[in-house]
């Protein structure tokens, strides 16, 4: 699988100004060579070029982790004196012929670290952007990895079923989220979450991105949760709202409208649609209802080996959906100091129609 990746990297290079590209340890690095390193103060870089094999520049201790490589690559280790990390990376652009060469890094997971490395062992190389290689190569989802995020889907669906009986007035933000996070580990899901779980409860749940406090849920509460599973590598992310004891009729109705906004956004969701209609269906529903302004995110995003990646559903966004890719589709309303209401779903495209992966109910359940 690697070895395909690593062949239709070459034709993107050769039909791109780069000569190499070059990545640090993440999910780039691990996507191309199957190795997983952590991001520590000990610089990993993978060097690939058009016309040499593969250098992994990499600490002396992850030698063992190296021979597993999926590809063949060459290696250069350093030692724990920091005085000799500059000599390795000098080394494996000497060994490359990298001198005046355009060489593409991902904006996004590129640290000034390793950065600095690259240029004062290239300092006549031009380190520029290479982040629609990035996207292109990844954007599109293989049969084993759509698998695996079915399986995260799966996982995390099961951990939030086991997760409702402990939901009860009185149980703060956090011990919920404990509770989840234990029930995603004991369902299978790969210890290191995708993102920690958003259980965000009453005014709480007006904030999106809310961070889980000692807040205790109330009764008359939204209650969202927003939570994902890590199968293989690959992530789930997923959303639901709940009523705590009752529903107030305000919060009946924007849930209502996110539902439909949500079905609508899924609808429309078809191969050859471009990431700004979806958005703009989605919109549109909620707009229409009088509450455009307190949407206040896009539609979606692309998930795979990240929780946020290509492609992203929002407005004047023109990329064009593809058989393969893997998205969410999650419109919210949120009302400033009272509560807010997600609807969060993942769908894949399949022979140019949405398939929606997640199961769980959408409408307002009261707990």
């Amino acid at each position: 699988m690697t070895q395909n990746r690593i062949h239709r990297l070459m034709g993107l290079l050769k039909a791109s100004q780069f000569h190499a590209l070059v990545m640090n340890a993440g999910v780039d690095l691990s996507y191309y060579c199957g190795l997983q390193f952590h991001l520590s103060e000990r610089p990993v870089i993978l060097i690939i070029t058009l016309d040499s094999e593969p250098i992994l520049i990499h600490p002396e201790l992850e030698t063992e982790k190296v021979k597993s490589s999926s590809i063949s690559l060459k290696s250069i280790a350093y030692g724990e004196d920091p005085s000799q990390w500059l000599g390795s990376f000098t080394k494996a652009f000497d060994d490359l012929h990298l001198e005046k060469e355009n060489v593409g890094i991902n904006p996004i997971s590129m640290r000034f670290l390793e950065l600095e490395y690259l240029k004062k062992a290239s300092p006549q190389s031009y380190f520029v952007s290479a982040s629609s290689i990035f996207s292109t190569m990844r954007i599109q989802k293989e049969l084993v990895e759509i698998s695996s995020i079915k399986k995260a889907v799966e996982v995390a669906e099961t951990a939030l079923k086991n997760t409702i009986q402990f939901i009860k007035i009185g149980k703060t933000e956090k011990e919920i989220a404990n509770e989840l996070t234990l029930q995603l580990l004991q369902a299978g899901s790969d210890p290191d979450l995708p993102f920690m779980p958003i259980v965000a409860s009453g005014p709480n749940s007006a904030n999106p991105h809310a961070i889980p406090t000692e807040r205790k849920i109330t009764s008359g509460d939204l209650l969202i949760i927003d939570w994902g599973a890590h199968a293989n590598g690959y992530v789930s992310d997923i959303t639901r709202t709940f009523a705590i004891g009752f529903i107030q009729e305000e919060f009946k109705k924007i849930s209502q409208i996110v539902e439909e906004a949500n079905q609508d956004a899924r609808k429309i969701a078809l191969k050859g649609v471009t990431s700004h209609r979806v958005d703009e269906a989605a919109r549109k529903v909620i707009t229409n209802a009088g509450y455009g302004q307190y949407f206040i995110h896009r539609t979606g995003h692309g998930i795979g080996l990240e929780a946020h990646e290509e492609p992203y559903l929002q407005a004047g966004n023109q990329k064009v959906l593809d058989d393969g890719m893997v998205f969410t589709i999650e419109p919210g309303i949120y009302l400033p100091e009272k509560g807010g209401v997600r609807i969060e779903d993942n769908v894949v495209i399949d022979n140019g129609q949405a398939i929606t992966i997640t199961t769980l109910p959408r409408e307002l359940q009261i707990l």
